[in-house]
């Protein structure tokens, strides 16, 4: 019985990778970025993955055609929010745990995925979020904790006051949810931005409000933190890729 579901947020274009290649495919060390993200989610014991596909996502259903993935189309890319809820039939009558995974980030660890997830079940939470602590935190959603460590919400740098904005302790985008919360809190997900986009990171809000447990897990390592938003980026990730798999051999 499968307990658990992936759902992969592989929608993207990635306007400056300039390209018209969807970005999950661009290459690290000769694999699509994707490849390692469904690897390490798999690894975690996520037999179950749904790639949310939108841009060119003919180019992506056949490069997985053969890897025991599932889909979902995002005709028309309107936020992390709006991918999920393109995906929610796979998951509507399931009882469990949605993993919910950028697929830009292939650095997110299955050991960090394993501790997410155990750390959710134990806690019974409606949502856990893995954050990581950056050293330049500007730009990312802050993870507000009270005085004894508890988590209180997530507040968007844009949002954020200049105390807030000292906080170092970031969200990534991966988060843990049970299936049933999950399904709720979607349909409570309004697009009332400057972007007109759905997100994802607004379900959290709304459990706090609705007195439901949320959590943040801090992964040790800040690099699972890193997006591919550029070419410089991957370039980077794939530089750190190549140093952790020389130093695995010397060791």
């Amino acid at each position: 019985m499968i307990d658990r579901i992936a759902i992969i947020l592989a929608a993207g274009k990635g306007k400056r990778m300039n390209t018209d290649l969807p970005k999950v495919l661009h290459t690290l060390n000769g694999r699509p970025m994707v490849d390692y993200v469904i690897d390490n989610a798999r690894k975690a014991g996520y037999e179950r993955i749904v790639l949310v596909v939108g841009h060119k996502y003919e180019q992506v259903i056949e490069h997985l055609r053969s890897g025991n993935v599932n889909f979902a189309i995002q005709s028309e890319q309107r936020g992390t929010g709006h991918a999920v809820k393109c995906a929610r039939d796979q998951f509507y009558d399931f009882e469990g745990t949605v993993l919910v995974l950028p697929g830009d980030m292939p650095l997110v660890s299955s050991d960090s995925i394993k501790i997410l997830t155990e750390s959710h079940l134990k806690c019974k939470a409606s949502a856990t979020v893995l954050s990581v602590k950056l050293s330049n935190p500007s730009g990312y959603g802050r993870i507000v904790r009270d005085q004894a460590g508890n988590f209180l919400r997530i507040t968007e740098h844009r949002d954020a006051n200049h105390d807030i904005r000292k906080i170092n302790e970031i969200n990534t985008g991966v988060i843990c949810f049970d299936s049933k919360a999950l399904c709720k809190v979607l349909d409570e997900i309004r697009c009332e931005n400057e972007q007109g986009e759905y997100y994802l990171t607004d379900s959290i809000e709304i459990f706090v409000r609705w007195g439901a447990k949320v959590n943040a897990i801090i992964a040790d390592d800040y690099r699972e933190g890193m997006g591919i938003n550029s070419i410089d980026q991957l370039r980077e990730v794939e530089n750190m890729m190549r140093t952790s798999e020389t130093t695995k051999k010397i060791c």
